[in-house]
């Protein structure tokens, strides 16, 4: 979510639904194909900034697909455990994946 003051991304901890959103895995993403340090939440970012990311991640997925059943071993075994932390410590602050009546 990006904060109207400034237009500065407030960072994956802030994140709506405990960063369960398409930024957040962007951002998750980013470090699995090291575009990222692992544990950067992108906070005080800008809007272009985050459009940049989100390219770059896409083009890292390219070669397989856009799938993690493509990825080679070590960037499976990244993609899993990071994904897996953010759902468990989503999960742990309230978050559920149940789809409400607006989604």
């Amino acid at each position: 979510m990006i904060h109207r003051q400034g237009q500065r991304y407030a960072g994956l901890n802030e994140a709506e639904g405990h960063g369960m959103t398409l930024t957040g895995r962007i951002i998750r993403d980013a470090w699995v194909f090291g575009l990222l340090p692992e544990g950067d939440g992108c906070a005080g970012r800008s809007a272009g900034d985050l459009q940049n990311l989100f390219e770059a991640v896409h083009q890292a997925w390219g070669p397989y697909g856009q799938l993690p059943s493509r990825l080679p071993p070590e960037l499976a075994e990244r993609h899993a455990r990071i994904h897996a932390e953010a759902v468990a410590r989503a999960k742990a602050m309230g978050w559920t994946s149940e789809l409400g009546d607006d989604d």
